[in-house]
C-alpha cells in the first residue's frame, strides 16, 4: 500500500511539473510572475521520494528525485498526506492542521517560499475571472472593508462608487425566526459600517500620503527642534533615506535608554494587511528589535465582558436586598 501511495505522489509532482509549463505557455500574466524570482524548490516526502523545480529567468525544469541544495523545502510526513493536499477537493483546514502538527512544512528563505507556493497556488487559479459585468465598462467586484462587505464598482480601474451588497435568488437563505405566529428574518443586504463607507474617499483623498515625509527643521543628526512639531511645514524624502531614519532611531533608543524604552502596540482590530497584524510581521520585527508590547482595551470581547460585571452586580443586588428587606406579613384578605 505504501508504495503504490508513493508512486502516486510520484505521479502527481510528474504531472504538476507539466501542467505549470502549459500553463506558463497559455498564459502571458503566468509567465510573466515566473520571471519575478529563480528558485531551486524540492517538494518531497521526508524519508520518501520527491521532485525538485528550478525555475530560472522564467523557464521551468523539473526532475525526480532529491536535489542536494534546493533553497525552499515543502516536505510531508506522509506520501498520503502529501496526495489528499495535491488533489481534489481543496482541504485548507486540512492544510492548516498538517502545519500545525509539524505533518507539512515549508522551509528555506521567506520571500522564495512564500512566492513558490503561491505559484503552484496561481497555476490552478489563473483561469479564473473575478467580478461581475455591470454595462458600460464597469465591473463589480465583492470586497471585505474593515468597516464591513461590500460591493466595488471599477471602471478604467478606477473606483465608481461603493454600495452594501444585496443578495438575490441565487444566495444563501438566511435565518428566519417565527415567533407569535410573526415571521422574522434580516434584510437580503450586508451592512456597512460608517468608517467602512468613506474607503473610495481615502483611496482618492489628495491629502493622502504616498511617499515619505520629514518635518523640514529636523536633523536627526543635529538640531531636531521638537517645539516645531505639528507647527513647520513637510518635505519628500526618498525611501532609503526614511528606512536610515527609522533604523539609525531605534538604533540610538536601544543604546542610550535600552530596548525596553521602545513600546509598541498592535491597532485595535489591526490593518489588515501583513505589517500591521499582530500575529505576522510585526512580532518578528518585535521580536528582532526587543520591545515594550503594550496592550490596550481588548475591545473584542469588552462588552460582553464589561456586561456580565454589570449583570453580575445587578443580580448580587437583588439577592442581597432581598435579605436584607424586613418580612411583611398581610391580615388583611385580598379583595
Amino acid at each position: 500500500m505504501e508504495k503504490l501511495t508513493n508512486l502516486a505522489f510520484s505521479f502527481l509532482l510528474f504531472g504538476t511539473s507539466i501542467v505549470m509549463r502549459l500553463t506558463a505557455w497559455r498564459y502571458p500574466i503566468y509567465r510573466q510572475r515566473l520571471r519575478e524570482k529563480n528558485v531551486v524548490a524540492q517538494i518531497r516526502v521526508k524519508e520518501g521520494p520527491g521532485r525538485y523545480f528550478i525555475i530560472k529567468d522564467g523557464k521551468i525544469s523539473s526532475r525526480a528525485g532529491i536535489h542536494p541544495d534546493p533553497e525552499v523545502v515543502v516536505g510531508f510526513k506522509s506520501a498520503s498526506l502529501a496526495v489528499r493536499t495535491f488533489t481534489h477537493p481543496n482541504d485548507q483546514l486540512g492544510r492548516i492542521n498538517a502545519a500545525k502538527q509539524f505533518a507539512m512544512t515549508l522551509d528555506g528563505p521567506e520571500d522564495k517560499s512564500l512566492w513558490f507556493m503561491f505559484i503552484l497556488e496561481e497555476m490552478l487559479q489563473v483561469r479564473w475571472r473575478f467580478g461581475t459585468e455591470m454595462g458600460n465598462g464597469e465591473i463589480r467586484y465583492c470586497n471585505m472593508a474593515n468597516g464591513g462587505p461590500l460591493a466595488v464598482y471599477v471602471k478604467d480601474d478606477k473606483i465608481v462608487r461603493m454600495t452594501p451588497i444585496t443578495f438575490d435568488s441565487r444566495d444563501p437563505q438566511p435565518w428566519t425566526i417565527t415567533a407569535r405566529g410573526k415571521t422574522f428574518t434580516p434584510p437580503r443586504k450586508t451592512s456597512l459600517a460608517p468608517h467602512g463607507q468613506n474607503v473610495k474617499s481615502i483611496v482618492y483623498s489628495p491629502d493622502r500620503i504616498l511617499h515619505p515625509m520629514k518635518r523640514v527643521d529636523f536633523d536627526p543628526n543635529g538640531e531636531r527642534n521638537p517645539e516645531n512639531r505639528g507647527v513647520s511645514g513637510y518635505e519628500r524624502i526618498s525611501w532609503d533615506e526614511a528606512l536610515d531614519i527609522v533604523a539609525n532611531e531605534i538604533k540610538r533608543q536601544k543604546t542610550d535608554h535600552g530596548p525596553g524604552s521602545i513600546a509598541c502596540s498592535h491597532p485595535s482590530h489591526h490593518t489588515w494587511g501583513n505589517i500591521g497584524y499582530y500575529l505576522s510581521a510585526l512580532r518578528k520585527f518585535e521580536n528582532a528589535i526587543g520591545m515594550t508590547e503594550v496592550h490596550h482595551n481588548p475591545d473584542s470581547w469588552e462588552g460582553w465582558y464589561w456586561a456580565r460585571l454589570i449583570t453580575g452586580a445587578v443580580q448580587c443586588g437583588s439577592v442581597s436586598a432581598r435579605l436584607m428587606a424586613p418580612s411583611k406579613t398581610h391580615s388583611k384578605k385580598p379583595k
